[in-house]
């Protein structure tokens, strides 16, 4: 066995943003862990497309605690891949938890268990039904960069997340036609276009509570860690990439 079992899978209120949300009246469970191959594993099946490898929010953060977090993420990763059900039983003991706590506290729980991964969680069964079966309640959320993806439930809103290079182009346009909501990163929060890919833009930064933001508009965030120095095509320099999908 090549993991340990942590004392617990999700972080709660543990960013900037997902703390913007109490305001609202949201408490958030984030579930990070090891992205793209780093586990040995694709988590990220997208990513190399969307160029968005090397500006992966799993470098923003604290440099001091870069290594530790990085570890914890590893392992986590390992304990989904070789003990599955065992995981997805604690994703579920937690979610419970919190969820009970969240209702005496009189605050809505939203659960993100992408926060730097792109698993298809819709796809994922624990004792026969998916986590989103198990917590018809309780509202989920994720950021995609796969633009196909089939039969979501209810309970589990996404955003698609652009890149501007154009190899990524077709699945944008996908997520466009589909009317999808699409987030992009920008590198300079006061070069935010009033519109972008040809849908009206709005503030990503106010909180990350994305399931209550319209679809068919794009979610302004801004570039963090490695990301603000990404030249990909990933991050976007305003206007630069205003047609990139024509």
């Amino acid at each position: 066995m090549s993991y340990y079992v942590p004392k617990n899978l999700f972080n709660i209120d543990a960013n900037p943003k997902t703390i913007k949300g109490q305001k609202l009246g949201f408490r958030t469970m984030v579930l990070y862990m090891a992205p793209h191959k780093l586990s040995g594993q694709n988590f990220c099946p997208m990513a190399e497309i969307a160029g968005c490898v090397e500006a992966c929010l799993n470098t923003a953060g604290n440099p001091a605690y870069a290594k530790t977090k990085e570890k914890a993420r590893l392992n986590k990763a390992r304990y989904f891949i070789e003990n599955e059900q065992a995981f997805m039983r604690q994703v579920m003991r937690e979610i419970e938890r919190e969820h009970k706590k969240a209702l005496r506290d009189n605050v809505t729980l939203l659960v993100r268990l992408n926060g730097t991964t792109d698993i298809r969680w819709e796809n994922v069964r624990v004792d026969g039904k998916t986590i989103f079966e198990h917590f018809p309640l309780v509202q989920f959320y994720d950021y995609t960069k796969i633009a196909n993806r089939k039969d979501i439930p209810a309970n589990y809103d996404l955003t698609f997340s652009y890149s501007g290079i154009l190899a990524y182009q077709p699945f944008v346009k996908t997520a466009i036609k589909s009317g999808l909501r699409v987030a992009v990163v920008f590198r300079d929060k006061k070069k935010i276009p009033a519109s972008f890919i040809g849908l009206p833009v709005v503030s990503g930064d106010d909180s990350d509570v994305r399931h209550i933001d319209p679809q068919g508009v794009v979610v302004a965030l801004y570039a963090k860690g490695k990301a603000k120095t990404d030249n990909s095509g990933f991050v976007v320099d305003a206007p630069v990439f205003q047609l990139a999908v024509a």
